[in-house]
């Protein structure tokens, strides 16, 4: 099985709040509420290897398994208090065994998710272990957890809620630890940057940004390089966002010079070619967003920049046939429909920018809204014969997923 790790940092999903969780197929979500609570890069980690182990341990599939035995002890305890209720025991005992059966099956989950979260500690340990972070960190995350949750009250965060971090669980944990030698662990400084960027991405207004400025600040007091980086960089994104690009391109300045001499970070090259982008410099932006996906071969986010750069640089054929390649590589990017769709536009090809974005919206999962976009480009003045075609068949597909999906809610009704 191939894992995935899915952070949560859509419009819909920039929780403050501390959570994570694995999900069916091997994907595992994280909050950014969570990537901001941990300190380290091995504290983040411990989080992860555990949600792996629930992965790992197969414990969604068994809990399902779990989950349709108790619903037949429930309702077997229904049918033998239905009888017993209709004999001459009397309705007290069959309250008392419908009562007994739903217990029992609550009873047995509540065992099976405890077991399930001890399981996922001792394994996502030694994942921890085998990935060379600190294992110290899993102590250190779950307890800090705990204290946290004292001042909840009602308001206990989620993965508390999913996540019971008893005494005795951290008690077991630092058990298993304590005879091993204690490996100090550097963070990547690109897990440090990230932080920043989350801290600004998840309250993005004006107030969030100010806020985000000022602990930036304080950070500066700290004067270690790391900390003059970090909130450099942080700065000098706040700044992009509040449209400040010279003001943002001076910092990122310093953010790059107090880096020095640590490699590269590749969030660095992503901020100077949005700023580019931003400023209108479509030369400079397309050459460094080329050499960036020479260096980062594997970044979609360099991959989407690179189409940005070409469009906005008027390099408009080369930017469908890049996009027109990447669209049947990467068939789930909305975002590469959408650049597709702005580039068709910069050529003034109405029928295809329309038929774009009908696919854009296919993959966020809104039919009607793409069935309206094929219909402004059967529309379109330069739609051909063969585009009359391809929209034909695709909208007589797009019928038929709808007509589908009507069926499945009203019976779910």
């Amino acid at each position: 099985m191939n894992h995935g790790i899915l952070l949560l940092l859509t419009d819909h999903a920039r929780d403050p709040v501390l959570n994570a969780f694995a999900l069916p197929g091997g994907f595992i979500a994280v909050h950014s509420g969570l990537l901001l609570a941990a300190q380290s890069e091995s504290e983040l980690a411990s989080v992860l290897a555990h949600e792996i182990g629930h992965v790992a341990q197969r414990h969604i599939a068994r809990m399902i398994g779990q989950q349709k035995q108790n619903s037949m002890i429930q309702l077997a305890s229904i049918v033998l208090g239905a009888l017993a209720g209709v004999s001459r025991v009397g309705g007290d005992a069959a309250m008392a065994t419908m009562m007994g059966g739903t217990g029992l099956a609550i009873q047995r989950q509540l065992n099976f998710s405890r077991d399930a979260e001890r399981e996922a500690d001792r394994v996502g340990l030694q994942i921890l272990r085998d990935g060379g972070f600190d294992t110290s960190g899993m102590v250190a995350f779950f307890g800090r957890l705990q204290s946290a949750s004292r001042g909840f009250g009602d308001a206990v965060p989620p993965y508390l809620l999913t996540h019971p971090l008893t005494t005795e669980r951290i008690a077991d944990i630092q058990a298993r630890i304590r005879d091993q030698r204690y490996k100090q662990r550097a963070d990547n400084p690109d897990f440090q940057l990230i932080r920043a960027r989350v801290r600004l991405l998840q309250n993005n207004t004006s107030q969030g940004i100010r806020d985000a400025q000022a602990y930036f600040e304080s950070q500066l007091r700290q004067n270690t390089k790391m900390q003059i980086m970090v909130s450099k960089y942080g700065l000098a994104y706040a700044a992009y966002l509040q449209r400040s690009y010279d003001k943002a391109e001076g910092l990122l300045q310093e953010a790059r010079a107090a880096s020095q001499p640590m490699v590269p970070s590749i969030l660095f090259t992503n901020l100077d070619i949005d700023i580019k982008l931003a400023k209108k410099q479509g030369a400079q932006a397309l050459k460094e967003a080329d050499a960036a996906r020479k260096q980062f071969p594997l970044s979609r986010v360099v991959a989407h920049q690179y189409a940005d750069a070409l469009i906005e640089g008027q390099r408009n054929d080369v930017a469908v046939a890049y996009l027109r390649d990447q669209a049947q590589l990467y068939r789930h990017e909305v975002a590469v429909q959408d650049l597709l769709a702005k580039a068709y536009a910069a050529q003034g090809k109405q029928a295809l920018q329309h038929m774009a974005l009908a696919e854009s919206y296919v993959l966020q999962g809104s039919l009607p809204a793409a069935l309206e976009q094929l219909g402004i480009a059967r529309k379109a003045p330069d739609a051909t014969f063969y585009d009359q075609a391809m929209i034909d068949a695709r909208e007589r597909d797009l019928k038929e997923q709808w007509k589908d999906e009507m069926k499945e809610t009203k019976g779910r009704g």
